[in-house]
């Protein structure tokens, strides 16, 4: 069972203090590897395949060497003390984490529109989005932060927590080393399509099953919430494939469908105008107070899943001393 209590201590540590920012993150280690990474190839590799083949070594060098660093300090930290290296995972995959930092970002904008001050509103939104956020009224404003919070759910939270359940904070911190590839390198324009196309499938592929699963934990929390659940998982249903993304449709159409409000839809990234399919339908205009309720459904999903690693710990630790009494 102690797999079960490090998780989730980790997220309560998580929940409590977040990401102080004079504690060193390990992303920003990740994100400067990456960057030098990169450096070295774009050096020595031109071509459009090489670069496609030199893309492997990001998912390698980076996620591979921060799973044996990991694994490493804890190996050296047990054999200090078992319960020093106990300490040291539960703080290593709170930082795989952003529970706290999800819900800061969102009320911040949430303050701001409550206080009618539209630019700090807007101010507050492009920093956790990339689209253009300098002429958005107040619904796209709130539609912004309600998608941003949605889809982070599973980034942020489950996909972390579901690695660390697997495999400790090794799995965990290659996984955020893996989410971090993506958001570095993991772009379809000219400059990094070809070098981080493995990146930007790794990741894809890392969130297929948390992400289905997150879907799954926000119908159940507006069940709780006395949400519309049942619109939750028609949504899901009907509109989570038609995202851009393999796995950002499942959380903000089971969000939209629990809310009765509509996703998605026209987008300016740098100038560019961009359409991304409808989540949902449009029962009502979106307003501030859903960004309160999707980060309630944040913490109510979240819960869930701290639970629902209780039980499969429980329930693995029961089956085995079974098998030893026999």
């Amino acid at each position: 069972m102690t797999g079960a209590w490090i998780i989730l201590a980790a997220y309560i540590l998580d929940r409590l203090i977040g990401d102080p920012r004079w504690i060193p993150h390990p992303v920003i280690g990740m994100g400067k590897g990456i960057s030098a990474l990169e450096r070295t190839i774009r050096k020595r590799v031109s071509s459009d395949q090489g670069l496609k083949r030199a893309g492997m070594l990001f998912p390698i060098v980076i996620a591979g060497g921060a799973l044996v660093l990991t694994w490493g300090v804890l190996y050296i930290l047990g054999l200090v003390h078992p319960v020093i290296a106990v300490i040291a995972e539960v703080v290593l995959i709170a930082t795989t984490i952003a529970s706290k930092g999800l819900k800061d970002a969102g009320m911040e904008v949430y303050r701001h529109l409550r206080e009618r001050d539209w630019p700090a509103a807007r101010r507050s939104l492009g920093m956790i989005v990339g689209r253009d956020t300098a002429h958005l009224d107040e619904p796209e404003v709130v539609r912004g932060t309600v998608e941003t919070v949605a889809e982070n759910i599973v980034d942020a939270i489950v996909s972390p927590l579901f690695y660390a359940l697997i495999g400790g904070a090794p799995l965990a911190m290659a996984y955020r080393a893996v989410n971090t590839l993506d958001s570095m390198v993991g772009y379809k324009n000219e400059k990094y399509l070809h070098l981080g196309w493995a990146s930007a499938r790794l990741d894809d592929w890392a969130n297929w099953i948390p992400a289905r699963l997150t879907a799954l934990l926000l119908i159940t929390g507006a069940w709780f919430m006395r949400l519309n659940a049942k619109g939750a998982a028609r949504m899901v249903r009907r509109d989570a494939r038609l995202h851009p993304s393999p796995n950002s449709g499942f959380p903000e159409s089971a969000v939209a469908g629990a809310l009765g409000i509509r996703l998605g839809g026209h987008n300016v990234y740098h100038g560019v105008a961009s359409f991304r399919a409808y989540m949902g339908d449009q029962t009502r205009l979106m307003e501030a107070e859903d960004i309160v309720r999707t980060t309630r459904l944040m913490f109510w999903s979240a819960g869930a899943f701290v639970l629902l690693c209780w039980l499969v710990t429980l329930g693995i630790w029961t089956a085995g001393g079974a098998l030893l009494w026999k």
